[in-house]
């Protein structure tokens, strides 16, 4: 029986011109704990976009970096450069093969990317992946649609849903890495 790491939940949260981008530390191979506090979520153009990777590490550090590749090509524009990478991920033989999804964001805008060649951004501001990834969706959603908590700093929001996926699954820790950008109105 081959062994199946299980290493991520990533959780990114967009309103106004705010974006938070949170990951656990944890992976696991099979039922051990490899380590606790990986990296997950990365800075890119200067702190102005974020990404986070679910899948496996080999494979995500690949598609960081020809993600920041095409960041390059087509002058930091987040919208181009995702759908650049879909293009190249799904129709690439070696990327085909690649086992990762990625969130990538800026102030202004938020993907999920896929092998599939999927380009996806979500009607309510709000996208996880990984393990854990339903679980912090879900409470993210409830806690902005609550009205004492939607006034909330996107942080807290982010950092109390992660706390209830790390809660409920297995392969999330609580040891939280968090990427913030804001677009300041000038």
């Amino acid at each position: 029986m081959p062994q199946e790491f299980h290493s991520t939940t990533i959780l990114a949260i967009r309103r106004s011109n705010s974006l938070v981008m949170i990951g656990d530390g944890q992976v696991t191979l099979n039922n051990t704990v490899f380590k606790q506090g990986a990296k997950k979520v990365r800075t890119m153009q200067q702190g102005e976009i974020l990404a986070g990777f679910a899948g496996s590490a080999a494979d995500s550090f690949t598609l960081f970096e020809r993600f920041e590749g095409k960041l390059s090509a087509h002058g930091g524009q987040l919208s181009r450069a995702a759908v650049e990478l879909a293009k190249d991920w799904r129709m690439d033989r070696a990327l085909r093969r690649l086992e990762a999804m990625l969130i990538v964001g800026d102030a202004e805008n938020l993907y999920l990317l896929s092998g599939m060649g999927d380009v996806i951004e979500p009607d309510d501001g709000v996208l996880a992946i990984g393990s854990g990834g339903n679980f912090a969706l879900a409470a993210a959603r409830a806690l902005l649609r609550n009205e004492q908590s939607s006034s909330l700093p996107l942080r807290t929001i982010a950092e109390q849903a992660m706390t209830v996926a790390a809660e409920i699954c297995p392969f999330t820790n609580s040891h939280f890495n968090i990427e913030e950008v804001t677009k300041n109105d000038k």
